[in-house]
Protein backbone atom coordinates (compact mmCIF):
# COMPACT_ATOMS: atom_id res chain seq x y z
CA UNK A 1 0.00 0.00 0.00
CA UNK A 2 1.36 3.42 -0.91
CA UNK A 3 2.40 5.81 1.85
CA UNK A 4 -0.11 8.36 0.58
CA UNK A 5 -2.95 5.93 1.28
CA UNK A 6 -1.50 4.83 4.63
CA UNK A 7 -1.04 8.40 5.82
CA UNK A 8 -4.80 8.98 5.50
CA UNK A 9 -5.09 6.74 8.58
CA UNK A 10 -3.22 9.30 10.71
CA UNK A 11 -4.99 12.36 12.11
CA UNK A 12 -3.57 15.45 13.75
CA UNK A 13 -6.26 17.46 15.49
CA UNK A 14 -5.54 20.07 18.18
CA UNK A 15 -8.75 18.98 19.94
CA UNK A 16 -7.64 15.34 20.18
CA UNK A 17 -4.70 14.17 22.32
CA UNK A 18 -3.28 17.66 22.46
CA UNK A 19 -2.65 17.68 18.74
CA UNK A 20 -0.34 14.66 18.77
CA UNK A 21 -0.57 12.47 15.66
CA UNK A 22 -2.97 9.59 16.33
CA UNK A 23 -4.46 6.69 14.47
CA UNK A 24 -7.67 8.06 12.92
CA UNK A 25 -10.71 7.19 15.02
CA UNK A 26 -8.58 6.24 18.04
CA UNK A 27 -6.60 7.99 20.71
CA UNK A 28 -3.54 5.87 20.08
CA UNK A 29 -0.50 8.03 19.43
CA UNK A 30 1.76 7.32 16.50
CA UNK A 31 4.72 7.73 18.85
CA UNK A 32 3.35 5.01 21.15
CA UNK A 33 3.15 2.52 18.29
CA UNK A 34 6.66 3.46 17.12
CA UNK A 35 7.96 3.07 20.69
CA UNK A 36 6.50 -0.44 20.84
CA UNK A 37 8.14 -1.34 17.54
CA UNK A 38 11.47 0.16 18.64
CA UNK A 39 11.28 -1.93 21.82
CA UNK A 40 11.03 -5.08 19.71
CA UNK A 41 7.31 -5.71 19.78
CA UNK A 42 5.88 -7.24 16.63
CA UNK A 43 2.93 -5.87 14.71
CA UNK A 44 0.90 -8.89 15.84
CA UNK A 45 1.71 -8.12 19.49
CA UNK A 46 0.56 -4.52 19.05
CA UNK A 47 -2.65 -5.65 17.37
CA UNK A 48 -3.32 -8.05 20.26
CA UNK A 49 -2.81 -5.21 22.77
CA UNK A 50 -5.02 -2.80 20.78
CA UNK A 51 -7.66 -4.95 19.04
CA UNK A 52 -9.46 -1.92 17.58
CA UNK A 53 -6.62 -1.12 15.18
CA UNK A 54 -5.54 -2.88 11.99
CA UNK A 55 -2.22 -3.89 10.50
CA UNK A 56 -2.42 -0.98 8.06
CA UNK A 57 -2.76 1.40 11.03
CA UNK A 58 0.60 0.21 12.35
CA UNK A 59 2.09 0.53 8.87
CA UNK A 60 0.65 4.05 8.70
CA UNK A 61 2.48 4.92 11.93
CA UNK A 62 5.73 3.70 10.39
CA UNK A 63 5.04 5.68 7.21
CA UNK A 64 4.27 8.79 9.27
CA UNK A 65 7.52 8.45 11.19
CA UNK A 66 9.39 8.00 7.94
CA UNK A 67 7.84 11.12 6.42
CA UNK A 68 8.56 13.18 9.54
CA UNK A 69 12.21 12.13 9.48
CA UNK A 70 12.50 13.58 5.99
CA UNK A 71 11.31 16.98 7.18
CA UNK A 72 13.95 17.66 9.79
CA UNK A 73 16.91 16.12 11.52
CA UNK A 74 16.67 15.09 15.15
CA UNK A 75 20.02 14.24 16.66
CA UNK A 76 20.19 10.75 18.08
CA UNK A 77 21.01 10.57 21.75
CA UNK A 78 24.12 8.56 22.60
CA UNK A 79 23.39 5.24 24.31
CA UNK A 80 23.78 5.22 28.06
CA UNK A 81 26.93 3.46 29.16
Amino acid sequence: MANVVLLKRIKVDPAVCGGKPCIRGHRIWVSLVLDFLAAGNTIDEILAEYPGIERDDVLACIAYGSEMSRLREIPARPAAE
